[in-house]
């Protein structure tokens, strides 16, 4: 898995989950306080998150932890994740990955190919 953030003038670095699975802890431990408290204070007070219903971003533990830091989330509907402009990243991505002259054919080239678009 892989994670990213945007915001109007800026993203985060591509995140790479290593090592098993994305739990609540693990959200909350390497996105939540590595990436977004600092897009929340380069925001400031109007910061509002968008993540998706992926099951490791709905847990308890993650939403004490934006409560905790003081970030409002966006609240949408199930089945709609074309409504999150990332969805645009990703598939600019992967065409962009897709295309190269020599693509990813195991899991380090893909990682590899990713972080250098």
């Amino acid at each position: 898995m892989v994670w990213a953030g945007i915001i109007i003038n800026g993203r985060t670095r591509l995140h790479v989950v290593t090592n098993g699975t994305m739990t609540g802890q693990r959200y909350i431990d390497e996105v939540l306080l590595h990436h977004v408290r600092l897009f929340r204070g380069a925001v400031g007070d109007k910061f509002v998150f968008m993540d998706d219903n992926a099951t490791c971003h709905r847990t308890l533990g993650v939403q004490d932890c934006l409560d905790s830091e003081g970030i409002q989330r966006l609240v949408w509907p199930a089945r709609s994740p074309d409504l999150n402009p990332i969805e645009n990243v990703w598939d600019s991505l992967g065409r962009q990955v897709a295309g190269r002259n020599c693509p990813p054919t195991n899991k380090n080239t893909l990682i590899r190919a990713l972080t250098e678009e």
